[in-house]
């Protein structure tokens, strides 16, 4: 299925002011979302924090780190409500041009194994992947592990 965005969304540099809207999607496509800690962090430590406007509605954010020709990607998401409709594919897009324009080499990702969607977008990109971190997630009942994913820019 093709995007269904009726205007042409805009990218914007997330900000303090932005972390409710934020948070309210994190949390409602998330069972373990990101705090505001978690976000207000990136926010301070200069990493590439954006957010993804159609018409002024929130569709999608991104938290990118790049240093010394690495990218890692910390957070991608969706809004539920523009899940499924292409959405997923233009931000990674977006992070892949941001993440080259930065002097990133190659970008690198975590995705928990319970996430198919994620996997089936990354790699449809080409993203392979290059290792497992043991216990990265917390879960319900315990913790899970994180596919570590790679890609070339």
């Amino acid at each position: 299925m093709s995007a269904v965005l009726k205007g042409e969304p805009s990218l914007a540099r997330m900000r303090e002011a932005d972390l409710a809207e934020v948070l309210a999607v994190e949390g409602a496509i998330y069972s373990h979302p990101w705090t505001r800690g978690n976000f207000a962090d990136s926010l301070r430590a200069g990493y590439e924090c954006w957010t993804w406007r159609d018409r002024g509605e929130l569709v999608g954010y991104f938290i990118l780190l790049v240093a010394a020709g690495e990218s890692h990607l910390l957070n991608l998401s969706i809004a539920a409500s523009h899940q499924r409709r292409g959405c997923g594919s233009a931000l990674l897009r977006e992070v892949m041009r941001m993440a080259r324009s930065e002097g990133g080499e190659q970008l690198l990702l975590e995705v928990r194994p319970s996430n198919l969607a994620a996997q089936g977008l990354y790699r449809k990109f080409g993203f392979r992947q290059v290792g497992v971190r043991k216990g990265y997630y917390p879960a319900d009942g315990g913790r899970e592990d994180a596919l570590v994913l790679e890609i070339g820019l």
